[in-house]
């Protein structure tokens, strides 16, 4: 394809016509006409019509130049305008048109942004069946694994009917506790496959938050009372709040929170659930060895990924405070400012 070098076309085109034809006009005027005579009106005619030319040359060069850049801005800001994405940043700039004939360097520049956005195109429809994939290969292991750990199960269920030693009871109690955390860990990815996916059903509906509060702390209030825990609860006897939530997320989110203190902060053996109506938000917190702490039990923490991706849907969040004497987490309304 022939190559055009448009700003060298256009001081060429503007050199002869500054330059070339000024000198033309005034070898004209010096080496051809005599010097005006103001008696001779033929002459002085003359000179009138070499000065109208001039003044015209002068015209058409602005002319032409204002032609250029009106042209050149437009083809700019027309390029601009496909380099700006959308407010939601998710579609891609579209293409713009390019000339077939000789290429400038303004149409360079709109090839290679072609060439751009044909690569970005390109990468995002791999990513996204790559995404797919992922949470098909996902969804699939999550559904042929429960086979495998059900059968397990039946086999750990027929071996607490003999007669075991202690350490024996003891390794099917393992068994047992281990099988149930897989179990655990594939829901979790099937969730998060969903969630991500915009599968997983999504029902929000108005709800008090105090009375809802108060629901799971009563289901869970026996495990913590078999762990040992001491536990505090500061709920407000009649002032209350709603929320826009999905009750069966929240209770997903609670129950994970809840969960982690058990498997995490043991050792505390304290566990604090308290709502404040004023503030419009409710407080979990421990005494476990802290989020930065290692624990026997720490996972891929999946399921906070899960309990944070569905805060966020429900906008909501969860703002976290852990030290060495324990981890209090603050759920409350996602901050818009």
């Amino acid at each position: 394809m022939k190559q055009r070098i448009f700003f060298r076309q256009y001081m060429l085109v503007h050199f002869l016509i500054l330059v070339l034809l000024p000198l033309m006009i005034l070898v004209m005027v010096f080496g051809v006409y005599p010097s005006p005579d103001p008696k001779n009106i033929d002459t002085l005619n003359q000179y009138r019509d070499i000065v109208i030319l001039i003044v015209l040359i002068i015209v058409v060069f602005i002319f032409i130049s204002g032609v250029f850049f009106h042209r050149l801005r437009q083809r700019l800001i027309r390029l601009q305008k496909a380099m700006s994405l959308s407010t939601e940043g998710v579609n891609l700039p579209h293409p713009v048109p390019t000339r077939t004939a000789g290429m400038d360097e303004i149409a360079q520049l709109e090839a290679s942004f072609n060439q751009m956005v044909r690569q970005l195109e390109e990468s995002r429809l791999r990513e996204k069946e790559e995404g797919v994939l992922r949470q098909q290969l996902i969804a699939d292991l999550s559904h042929d694994l429960r086979t495998p750990l059900t059968a397990l199960r039946g086999h750990a269920s027929k071996l607490r009917k003999e007669a075991l030693g202690r350490e024996g009871f003891d390794s099917l109690e393992a068994i047992d506790h281990t099988i149930t955390h897989v179990g655990k860990l594939m829901d979790d990815l099937l969730a998060y496959t969903l969630l991500t996916s915009g599968k997983y059903p999504y029902h929000p509906a108005r709800t008090n938050m105090v009375r809802f509060v108060r629901s799971s702390i009563a289901s869970w209030y026996p495990a913590f009372e078999d762990a040992g825990f001491h536990i505090h609860v500061d709920m407000p006897k009649e002032a209350t709040f709603s929320w826009e939530i999905d009750p069966q997320w929240m209770t997903r989110v609670l129950d994970n929170l809840f969960q982690n203190v058990l498997r995490h902060a043991g050792d505390g053996r304290y566990i604090a659930i308290a709502v404040d109506a004023t503030l419009d938000r409710l407080m979990i917190k421990d005494h476990g060895p802290g989020m930065d702490q290692s624990s026997a039990n720490r996972g891929a923490g999946i399921g906070l990924g899960i309990s944070m991706y569905m805060l966020s849907e429900m906008k909501l969040q969860a703002r976290f405070v852990s030290d060495t004497d324990g981890t209090s987490v603050w759920i409350e309304k996602l901050d818009q400012t």
